[in-house]
């Protein structure tokens, strides 16, 4: 019990102040324990770091996961719309996802390799996700468009465009005009 409470105190003090900022005092004090008790869960700083870092990548992937496996997929507008909304509300709404997106554009640098080698994976594996979908409504003439890679490219750029907005301004009417004009403009070149 006393991991879990020291990993949500790191992610919240990861999330405001950064690797370099938060320090495990304050994780310590806001878990109900002392310093020295982190030890007994962490190696230190890095591992206690990596392991929220690791929760929250597998969190996206679930979360990302689901909603693939649950949408109605038959309409390619509806459902990619619902999709960027969708990924919108997990990186405003949830800790663990804010920290995860904070942290991906704002890594330790003696962690960048490792972090890089995380969000690499959950970006191929949305990559994938979308790109079965795609490959299906291309196959249905569902799209205008002939190339899988292509749509998946532009189609991912808005995603790192919203994060990027979510990151640097969380506002929600900004968020929400950038993503409404992005998607405007991507729908029209792509549909039939």
């Amino acid at each position: 019990m006393k991991k879990e409470e020291i990993k949500k105190a790191a992610i919240k003090f990861f999330l405001q102040n950064g690797f370099e900022g938060a320090s495990l005092s304050e994780i310590a004090e806001e878990a109900g324990i002392k310093k020295a008790s982190i030890y007994s869960h962490f190696k230190g700083k890095d591992d206690l770091f990596l392991e929220v870092l690791k929760e929250a990548k597998a969190e996206e992937i679930e979360r990302k996961q689901d909603f693939f496996e649950k949408e109605d997929s038959s309409n390619p507008e509806t459902f990619l719309y619902h999709y960027l909304l969708y990924v919108k509300g997990m990186f405003q709404e949830n800790e663990m996802l804010k920290f995860w997106l904070r942290m991906g554009f704002f890594p330790p640098m003696h962690l960048y390799d490792v972090i890089q080698t995380e969000v690499t994976e959950a970006e191929n594996f949305q990559e994938h996700l979308i790109g079965q979908k795609c490959g299906m409504w291309i196959e249905k003439g569902q799209l205008s468009i002939k190339d899988a890679n292509t749509f998946n490219s532009a189609f991912t750029g808005i995603i790192i465009a919203i994060m990027v907005e979510i990151v640097y301004f969380n506002s929600g009417k900004r968020v929400d005009d950038k993503l409404e004009a992005l998607w405007e403009v991507f729908w029209k070149g792509v549909s039939r």
